[in-house]
Order: structure tokens, then C-alpha cells, then sequence
């Protein structure tokens, strides 16, 4: 296969996905590293609002706050006209732990909300450089704390809770889950982890046969985690909290459900991370994505591909939240 660096159309077949790229590339460019983190910012908040669908006229959204270890933590609970009774999912976004926030996952928090009839509560966690490991994962820990803990006020049943993210998000969802297993915790109903990212080994596999994958790079990766760990990256690289493949109990955690684009550095962490669970008896299921690049939930109303992968997202959250 020709290197994805030396030929720019080496990747998926599907013409909607490059256009959804190359729209994406004018909002934010593949050199975006070089940028400071507050034009990254910029470009990424861009990028959002050319891509966001809007809400639906139906669609009851409020913005509430509860305590954490640095402040108050913002957050977004999204009602839709038709739901299942009690069924949620807790939304954790992606954007490499620099970027993003409730604005940025805002029309796919709406889309979960009404394709999957539950309430959806997306957390706003701390990003880096200004916050390196572990204050998101902190964030997330105390914000899923208090929304178990205050089912009644938002109307959710916690046994019918399932925790979701994607990218950043996802690995977030995942050491959650993680933490409340170690602490004894009620556990969610599921874990829906949207190509995330879980510690894999970046020197083989997919790190490295799509390195150069469109969308995202592995280069891309060793930057947001540089920023995500700091000083002390050694250290923090060895956490299962920033890492959740670097645990080696596996037992007691909730069923997953996991997506992994073929076009993505990231792909094999949703394998190696279901292996994982599977074998600790966990139930775990990978949906591969042959068409898709890494952020690929921006192109559902365009792509055929990403409209029945977020139907499939959808359709699991639904289920495990019965």
C-alpha cells in the first residue's frame, strides 16, 4: 500500500468521507501543532460550528454546575420528546484532552439524546496544558459521582446509566470505570467508547501502519498526550487512569461497546481493550469501520458510512439503558 504521507488519497473509498475531510481541513489544518494552544482552540471551535446540525425544537437543554476538586464543573443535560424512562448516558467529549468542550459535542450530545430516547448529561472537564493529568479524569470522577448520586434531581435511573465519550472521551469513560470498580462504585450500565484512546503501544500495530492516517496522526497523539501528562510524563503514562490497557484486572467492569475506524492510530486500542474485557468475562463488542477516520461522528448527516455507525452508537445506548 503507498504511504498515506507520499500519496494523500491513500485511505478510505468513500468520496463523502474526503469531503468531509477536506471541508474540515479549511477550519483546521493538519499543521495545527504548530499553533499555540488558544489558536488550536480557535480552530477546533471552528471546525464545530461549520459541522454542528443544531437542535431540535424539541429538545429540552439545560446547563448546571456540580462541585469538583478544581471548582465547579460545568454541565448539559439534554431531554428529549420521546424517551425511555430513567435511561441516560453521561457524555465525556473528545479533543485530546486540549481541546473542546459542551459547545464543541454539543449537536452530538442532541443526536444521542433523540436517536437513543435518553437523557444525555455531557461533563466539561479541565483541559491541558492549564490542567495536566489527572485533573479531566478527576473532573470526570466527581461529575459522575454527583450525577449517580442526584438521579432523582435529573430524572435518570443510575442501573440504566451508561457512560460514552469519544477519542479523549472515551478513554475518560473507560477509567471511570475503572475507578468505580476499584471503589466498589455502582457500576453503569455499559461503556460506549467511540475510538478511543487507551494506552496502546505507539511504537506497533495500527500506531504505527497508520501513522499518517487522515484525520489523526500518531504524531498528532504524542503531542496531546505531552501536553495531557506534563512534567511528569513518565510517571503519569503508567496510571490505568490515563492508560485503562495498562490494568491487568479487567474483572467486574460494565459491557462495552467500542468503535474503531480503520483509518485511525487508534483502531487497535478498541481491539486489544475488548480482548481485554472478553477475557475477564466481560461482555465486549468492536464495530469496525472500514470507511472511517478518527472524528468521523461530524460526518453523519454526509457520510453513509458514519450515519449507520451512529445509528449503531445510538441503537446500543438505547439498549443498554432498557
Amino acid at each position: 500500500m503507498t504511504n498515506m504521507q507520499d500519496d494523500p488519497r491513500t485511505g478510505p473509498d468513500e468520496d463523502e468521507i474526503w469531503a468531509f475531510m477536506e471541508a474540515g481541513s479549511q477550519f483546521h489544518p493538519a499543521d495545527t501543532g504548530r499553533l499555540t494552544i488558544s489558536e488550536q482552540r480557535r480552530c477546533y471551535d471552528n471546525l464545530c460550528a461549520h459541522f454542528h446540525a443544531g437542535r431540535p425544537d424539541d429538545m429540552q437543554v439545560t446547563d448546571m454546575t456540580c462541585p469538583g476538586r478544581g471548582g465547579d464543573i460545568a454541565l448539559r443535560r439534554y431531554v428529549p420528546a420521546k424517551r425511555s424512562s430513567g435511561g441516560a448516558a453521561i457524555y465525556m467529549h473528545g479533543g485530546g484532552f486540549i481541546l473542546g468542550g459542551l459547545d464543541s459535542h454539543d449537536d452530538i450530545c442532541c443526536g444521542i439524546a433523540r436517536d437513543a430516547g435518553v437523557t444525555v448529561v455531557a461533563v466539561d472537564y479541565r483541559l491541558a496544558p492549564e490542567h495536566i493529568f489527572p485533573a479531566a479524569f478527576d473532573d470526570c470522577v466527581a461529575a459522575i459521582n454527583w450525577i449517580f448520586d442526584n438521579s432523582d434531581l435529573l430524572d435518570i435511573d443510575p442501573r440504566r446509566t451508561v457512560l460514552a465519550g469519544d477519542s479523549a472521551g472515551g478513554n475518560l469513560a473507560a477509567a471511570v470505570c475503572l475507578a468505580r470498580r476499584d471503589l466498589g462504585q455502582k457500576m453503569p450500565a455499559g461503556q460506549v467508547l467511540v475510538y478511543p484512546a487507551l494506552g496502546g503501544d505507539k511504537a506497533k500495530g495500527s500506531y504505527v501502519s497508520r501513522r499518517h492516517a487522515p484525520g489523526l496522526t500518531t504524531a498528532d497523539m504524542e503531542n496531546y498526550e505531552r501536553m495531557y501528562l506534563g512534567a511528569d510524563a513518565v510517571h503519569n503514562r503508567s496510571s490505568k487512569f490515563y492508560a485503562p490497557l495498562h490494568e491487568n484486572n479487567f474483572a467486574g467492569l460494565p459491557r462495552a461497546f467500542l468503535v474503531a475506524c480503520e483509518w485511525d492510530p487508534l483502531r487497535d486500542d478498541c481491539f486489544d481493550y475488548a480482548t481485554c474485557l472478553q477475557s475477564a468475562g466481560v461482555a465486549a463488542q468492536v464495530r469496525h469501520e472500514p470507511e472511517l477516520v478518527h472524528a468521523c461522528l461530524r460526518a453523519r448527516h454526509s457520510s453513509p458510512a458514519a450515519k449507520a455507525m451512529f445509528a449503531a452508537i445510538t441503537t446500543v445506548i438505547s439498549d443498554m439503558s432498557q
